[in-house]
Order: structure tokens, then C-alpha cells, then sequence
């Protein structure tokens, strides 16, 4: 298992389009922070991928990620949580490439794209949607209180009357 000691912005050595400002920001992690392993891929490479340890896995700790702010946590751990173990460290792996570093890379650009997935906000409904959305369930309501008048009258037209 290897650890890497440093840190640097990893979108912009590992090829996103922007680099970050100096000061930790959502795309800056901690490289101390990260475990790197490396393993035996089943990739392609023939006899390569039987002598090479090229499959990447890079993990970390989320609730001790103290560089991600606690609300982007919060959505990494609901929207990943088949990646995150039983000791709560999100784990990622790439076995894309017979290159030991394309697959680092891959994992890394992996993590960037999870934690700016997670610190995106959704926006509400603009006021179009929303008028439309009443006056569909207008509309819904109207015809259900028509089917039902409909059923009631022809429940009536069946019934005798013993005056």
C-alpha cells in the first residue's frame, strides 16, 4: 500500500479544464489524506496485466474529510453509498488502462467529479413550472370530480325506487 505525503490540486495536474486558487477549495484535496493501492488489473494487456500491478484504488475517510465542508460530506455519503465501505472510506478503482498512472489519474478525476457532483445545488421550479404544474392538477381534479359524478349517476339510474 502506498501513501503519497504531499498535497496539490489534483484537478489541474490530473487534467481538468480549471486549476483552483492556492487555499483548499472543493477541487484541492489533500493528498495525505488519500490511500493509493495498487493491484492486479483484469484489464486489457495479455501477459502484461499478469506480471503488473496497474488496477488503482484510491480511498479516504469522508466524515474526517475536514477539506470538503460538512453539507457536500453529507451528500457524498447519500449519493455514494454503495462505494463507501463499512468503515466509512469511499473507495474508488480504475482498471481502464495497462499505465498504473492513467488509472491514478482516472480515480482521481473519479473524486473531483463526485465532490463537485455533491457540492452542486438543485434549483427549485421556476414560477412557469410551477403555474403549469397547477393548473395540470387543476385539470386532474376537474376530470376526477367528473368520473366520479358520472359513476354516482349511473349508480342512481340502476336503483328502483319504492315510492
Amino acid at each position: 500500500m502506498k501513501h503519497i505525503s504531499s498535497s496539490f490540486n489534483i484537478c489541474a495536474v490530473y487534467g481538468a479544464k480549471e486549476s483552483s486558487p492556492p487555499q483548499l477549495s472543493p477541487g484541492q484535496v489533500p493528498v495525505e489524506r488519500l490511500t493509493v493501492s495498487y493491484s492486479r488489473s483484469s484489464g486489457p494487456g495479455g501477459q502484461h496485466v499478469n506480471k503488473v500491478n496497474t488496477k488503482a484504488e484510491v480511498r479516504f475517510h469522508v466524515q474526517t474529510a475536514d477539506w470538503i465542508p460538512e453539507s457536500v460530506r453529507q451528500q457524498i455519503l447519500e449519493k455514494n453509498k454503495n462505494r463507501i465501505n463499512k468503515c466509512g472510506e469511499l473507495l474508488v478503482t480504475s482498471q481502464v488502462s495497462r499505465s498504473q498512472h492513467r488509472n491514478l489519474s482516472e480515480c482521481i478525476q473519479k473524486i473531483c467529479t463526485i465532490i463537485t457532483e455533491a457540492t452542486e445545488t438543485q434549483q427549485g421550479p421556476t414560477p412557469e413550472d410551477e403555474a403549469l404544474r397547477a393548473a395540470r392538477l387543476e385539470k386532474r381534479d376537474k376530470e376526477r370530480l367528473k368520473q366520479k359524478k358520472m359513476a354516482s349517476n349511473k349508480k342512481q339510474s340502476r336503483q328502483v325506487g319504492f315510492d
